[in-house]
């Protein structure tokens, strides 16, 4: 998937701010002792592939791809170094596995960030506590006021929980399944279970029941952790079909009815005090950094859901590598600060709140749970964070919001806006492009006072030097609004199967719509690239995961017999060593005349084109042309997630400009609205015009009576959309582009007559 960071919408990228020297970063090793963002209906977000989808990384400084993978021996075979220090007979590992306890030769190299020491998340977790003891870790708001626990204090109630766990049964290598919003609680349950030997489990807040039992049983969880009655209805729902469940803690609000086994946090937390720190010490040393344990399970868009296994190394290994390439400052020199609201069951989320923080001794603050409802702008305000990861939808929600407030100011205001906007994007641009060191104009220091400094405040951003995105695809429309308003947004690239970030945008090594370049320590390889250099991209480095638990045929499938984990992706390397994701393998559209068609840039192209248009997906495989599913951009219900029939401002603003009365969905679809219809077909006109040859051309098109969504099946939990559902969904109006059709050479898209 691609890893511009997005679950509901979700899952993300983080921005931080430099405020010291990288080389501060302590060396990771074995202790001594062992504006408004109403109606954003995204859960979360950041780039990222998960088999199914990608995400976004880190680059290079040396601006090279890397077209070659780890050096091979004589005989061909992969030499990796097995450290000693993991105290295994290495001889007989393999790189992957899809055994819950199973171990793999680690990909380590000589020298470089490859060859830093492997260690367990115990092991770095105690080395925080170390460096950041009594600093905060965790703070979240209980009606008006903050309240916080240091490293030390969030390390103790770790353990604790983790005797709970082992007291309620808890076995080695099975589950702890997590559903509810983030907290302080779903952090010390995941890490909580790691301790005690199992393995940390998210299940997307949006899952059925049906999809909550799929997980917990792939994963043969004996606990589950729910955040309340409303997620805990869902469980009890299916209880009766999972054997391995021990016992249930809700940890918010009272429980509605006393059943066995279920806890409240405070009653799981007392569980364990008789348990002896012994026992739990014995269980922490016995742990390899080769081993697994926490599963992210992929959302399922290209079939049911697999569940990544990644390891004690792969989580430590790329949140060290990681932290260096952004340049996280150490928190004994200043410490960095992150606001948690995206998906936890992503791994973008995790990376960033957990394991980032944890490695520099960094702060999250946790949103409220409506955060995408609109709340979690004044989060941002109050806290500040260094740091900032936003799925596109995220982003895109922002945009759509100052564009609406932009259009309510006076005259004056929006021609200052428009001419710091002008400034900005060109002083940036220029930038981008290497005048780095150039005299900042004048023009851009004027347009910085007046309007900069304030937009960056009232989004609660003026401390965030690096804003990312992840998690799918994001527009370079919105990538150049925040560019004019001097917040740059870089892009993310990788997978659930790659830990998260496999390349990374820098402020000082960026393109648009590019994804960065490959994190030092990790390579990035084209796989058949055609005459353009566009081939498949694999990975190799640390951060690729152990395998599919218990699914040896599709680990086959995803890492090669070199151990290359195959994204899906297809993409290329410009000159100077950065990559462009171009399209995605299983999305490609073959047409009945042998054409290869990757749709994501035709769909994006469309959407630009006609700012009215919400979504676009793009038909056409085995058949004679191309038609478009399109849907109209409307507000959404701020409880459900639901699409309304009401138009969005933006979308009200396109229709009267056109002339047209319409304010409602219905109204356009309803009556085939001709002012409407007419500027999509001509917006659609311009992106044909535009395309490499006529079979990728958009022949016929039609517009839905509902935007896709969540709810809806359509969308994802990372708002990627799941085509194979739309194409069942909507297989009537896709049949009826293709009744008795010969290849059109007008659309077929009768207007109603003046």
């Amino acid at each position: 998937m691609h890893l511009t960071l997005c679950e509901p919408a979700m899952s993300a990228a983080a921005v931080f701010e430099h405020a010291g020297d990288p080389g501060c970063l302590p060396p990771c090793g074995p202790e001594d002792s062992g504006a408004s963002l109403d109606d954003v209906s995204v859960e979360s977000t950041a780039k990222e592939s998960s088999g199914e989808e990608s995400a976004g990384g880190s680059g290079d400084e040396a601006g090279t791809p890397a077209a070659q993978g780890p050096p091979t021996t004589s005989k061909g075979t992969r030499d990796v170094r097995r450290p000693d220090s993991l105290d295994l007979s290495s001889s007989k590992l393999q790189l992957w596995t899809s055994q819950r306890d199973g171990l793999v030769s680690l990909r380590t190299a000589e020298s470089g960030p490859a060859a830093e020491p492997p260690v367990t998340v115990d092991q770095m977790f105690r080395d925080a506590v170390r460096n950041y003891g009594d600093q905060t870790a965790l703070g979240w708001k209980e009606a008006d006021r903050w309240t916080t626990l240091t490293f030390k204090e969030y390390y103790e109630k770790c353990k604790t929980a983790a005797k709970s766990f082992l007291k309620l049964g808890l076995e080695r290598y099975h589950g702890v399944g997590i559903l509810g919003f983030n907290s302080a609680e779903w952090f010390i349950s995941d890490i909580g279970a790691i301790l005690a030997g199992g393995f940390a489990v998210g299940i997307y807040t949006t899952n059925s029941p049906e999809a909550c039992q799929y997980v917990v049983e792939n994963s043969k969880a004996n606990i589950l952790v729910v955040e309340n009655h409303k997620q805990l209805q869902k469980i009890l729902q299916i209880q009766d079909k999972l054997p391995h469940l021990k016992a249930i803690v809700q940890y918010k609000d009272a429980l509605k009815e006393k059943r066995p086994n279920l806890y409240t946090w405070a009653e799981f937390m007392e569980l364990g005090k008789d348990v002896p720190d012994s026992e739990l010490e014995e269980v922490i040393s016995s742990q390899k950094a080769n081993q697994c344990c926490t599963l992210i399970y992929t959302s399922g868009t290209t079939g049911q859901p697999k569940g990544v296994m990644l390891s004690h190394d792969n989580l430590t290994w790329t949140a060290l590598a990681t932290a260096r390439t952004v340049r996280l400052t150490d928190a004994r020199v200043s410490q960095e600060v992150v606001v948690s609201y995206l998906p936890l069951s992503h791994i973008a989320a995790q990376m960033i709140d957990i394991w980032l923080t944890m490695r520099v001794g960094g702060a999250t603050y946790f949103a409220q749970p409506d955060a995408l409802k609109g709340s979690l702008a004044n989060t941002l305000r109050e806290v500040r964070p260094t740091a900032f990861m936003g799925v596109p939808r995220v982003w895109e929600k922002m945009q759509e919001k100052m564009k609406s407030v932009g259009a309510k100011s006076s005259a004056v205001r929006r021609k200052v806006a428009a001419w710091a906007k002008d400034v900005g994007l060109q002083t940036n641009l220029n930038k981008m492009h290497g005048a780095s060191h150039a005299s900042t104009p004048l023009n851009y220091r004027l347009a910085k006072k007046l309007v900069f400094k304030k937009v960056r405040k009232a989004l609660g951003l003026d401390r965030c030097t690096k804003c990312y995105t992840g998690a799918a695809p994001i527009t370079k429309d919105t990538l150049e609004f925040f560019l004019s308003l001097d917040i740059p947004v870089y892009e993310l690239y990788g997978m659930s199967e790659s830990t998260g970030p496999h390349t990374i945008s820098l402020p000082d090594a960026f393109r648009l719509t590019s994804c960065g370049k490959v994190i030092p320590g990790c390579e990035t390889k084209i796989s058949n690239p055609d005459s353009e250099g566009n081939g498949e991209i694999c990975f190799w480095g640390r951060h690729v995961f152990m395998g599919y638990l218990g699914m040896e045929d599709k680990t086959e499938e995803s890492l090669d017999s070199e151990g290359w984990l195959h994204s899906g992706d297809l993409g290329k390397h410009d000159q100077n060593g950065f990559l462009f994701i171009t399209g995605r393998i299983k999305e490609l559209i073959i047409t009945a005349g042998g054409e290869n068609i990757p749709p994501v840039p035709i769909e994006d192209a469309v959407k630009e084109t006609v700012p009215i248009i919400s979504n676009a997906m793009l038909i056409g495989d085995k058949k004679k042309f191309l038609s478009m599913l399109l849907t109209i951009k409307c507000n959404v219900n701020p409880d459900t997630g639901d699409p309304e029939d009401e138009l969005t401002p933006e979308a009200l603003d396109f229709c009267q400009k056109l002339g047209s009365t319409a304010t409602k969905v219905s109204d356009i679809t309803g009556s085939k609205d001709r002012a409407v219809y007419t500027a999509i077909q001509e917006g659609i006109n311009r992106v044909n015009e535009q395309a490499t040859s006529n079979a990728q051309k958009i022949q016929k098109w039609t517009l839905l009576e509902r935007d896709f969504s969540i709810l809806g099946g359509e969308l994802g939990p990372t708002m990627k959309l799941k085509r194979p559902v739309v194409m069942k969904m909507y297989k009537d109006q896709i049949d009826n582009f293709y009744k008795d059709i010969v290849t059109p050479s007008t659309p077929d898209n009768p207007l109603p007559p003046k």
